[in-house]
């Protein structure tokens, strides 16, 4: 981390403003897409042309390629992100608001927890891990029950539970990534990353018939806009924003970004998409954060590897 050199303070705050606020709206420019693009499709669609971008641009700079070893850790990465963690997030927003959707991916750090105190042993089971487990776990449970009457729908049970299994995908990528042969350079790898992942997303769409239904001439202007924001903002411009702050601020003021961006995307979801705010949104919401930021902010008895390299939404 250049710590020494002198940078202007707009860079900075304006780099945060983009993982702040555009990660934050991808997830009601998903929802927005989604409607009209079968989601599979959709999510290949921007993954595609990121990872294209990326990866072209790294080599047009002279970065090495991914070795064939570099290579197959790529894919199954690209596997457990994009496919499994993505796709489902894109499926899911067709049966849950955004924000919601912003809310339940919150709880990867949960799942990174539960693995690193089962398998990795590099946390312990501690009264303030406990009760920050318990919180997150209350948190989605509030936000699914239909026993509780707080005035606003429950989430649909689908969605919630593959935004469940997305989240548990993306942890067991992150605890992979520690171990796994990768390119030295994080911009390369994500950019393989995002085009393998938007050639297995290709062919998961076609395997699930989602070409059979879809015609181009029928999609709307904002479906449109929508992709090109995700793929120009939040993809390349988003990416290459935490890039640069990871180089130039510390980790944890980078990582509140995890904090910031379900709220963002609640907000941005109630103001501009229509999507409810009520009571069971906000506890939900509140539980979960307060444990993302208690389980991030315990320290492990290792120092923390970095996690699997991710385009935010």
């Amino acid at each position: 981390m250049d710590s020494k050199t002198h940078r202007p303070a707009w860079k900075t705050l304006l780099a945060f403003a983009i993982i702040y606020f555009v990660w934050g709206s991808t997830f009601l420019a998903i929802r927005v897409g989604v409607r009209e693009v079968p989601p599979l499709l959709f999510a290949a669609m921007r993954f595609l042309v990121a990872g294209i971008v990326l990866y072209v641009w790294m080599a047009a700079k002279g970065e090495r390629w991914p070795t064939r070893r570099q290579w197959l850790s790529v894919v199954l990465l690209a596997f457990l992100i994009f496919v499994v963690d993505y796709g489902l997030l894109f499926w899911a927003e067709q049966r849950v608001p955004s924000g919601i959707a912003a809310v339940m991916m919150a709880t990867m750090p949960v799942f990174i927890a539960l693995s690193e105190i089962l398998f990795l042993r590099t946390q312990r089971l501690t009264v303030r891990l406990t009760l920050a487990l318990l919180i997150g776990i209350g948190g989605v449970a509030v936000l699914m029950s239909r026993a509780l009457n707080l005035g606003d729908a429950p989430l649909d049970r689908a969605g919630a539970v593959a935004l469940i299994i997305g989240s548990l995908s993306w942890s067991v990528a992150s605890v992979l990534t520690r171990k796994l042969p990768l390119p030295p350079s994080k911009v390369m790898s994500s950019g393989a990353q995002m085009l393998a992942g938007g050639v297995l997303l290709t062919f998961a769409a076609a395997a699930f018939g989602e070409f059979h239904n879809f015609h181009p001439s029928t999609v709307s202007r904002g479906a449109w806009s929508s992709l090109l924001y995700l793929i120009v903002a939040g993809s390349i411009i988003g990416f290459t924003a935490y890039v640069w702050l990871i180089h130039h601020e510390s980790p944890t003021k980078v990582g509140t970004y995890a904090y910031v961006n379900p709220v963002v995307a609640v907000l941005i979801g109630y103001l501009l998409g229509g999507e409810a705010l009520g009571l069971r949104t906000i506890l939900g919401t509140m539980f979960v954060l307060i444990s993302v930021v208690v389980i991030t902010t315990t320290r492990a008895k290792k120092p923390a590897p970095s996690l699997a390299v991710k385009d935010a939404v």
